[in-house]
């Protein structure tokens, strides 16, 4: 049985974002601790976003660009508290390897540097 959670928004991100907008997926899967596909997607598309972007292309992205637009009218300092799929693209570029997690993290991941939407 599934249970109903509530979820509760700040009237102030609306008011800061008025476009924003959000899903919420329940579901129950079967996790895994490694995926090798997924893997193997995740790392030719890590070349491919290498070899087409340079770090500072990276935040005009424009999910990325409106995550930190939200960020600083929130009061937020998006170079100290970066959204994560900045975090996540800035990290290929910077040569790192990305962390491996377990399936569902790392294709949330995978979904996060393809749409520049920080995802969780």
């Amino acid at each position: 049985m599934m249970v109903q959670r509530e979820i509760t928004i700040s009237d102030r991100l609306f008011e800061v974002c008025p476009a924003f907008r959000m899903a919420a997926i329940a579901c129950k899967v079967k996790n895994s601790s490694y995926n090798e596909a997924l893997w193997k997607g995740i790392e030719s598309f890590s070349a491919q976003f290498a070899s087409a972007y340079k770090m500072e292309e990276i935040k005009l992205r424009p999910a990325i660009l409106a995550t930190r637009e939200t960020y600083k009218k929130l009061g937020k300092d998006p170079n100290r508290y970066r959204p994560s799929a900045e975090a996540l693209c800035r990290r290929i570029l910077k040569g790192q390897a990305l962390y491996q997690i377990n399936t569902l993290v790392d294709l949330i991941n995978l979904v996060s540097l393809k749409t520049g939407y920080s995802i969780g």
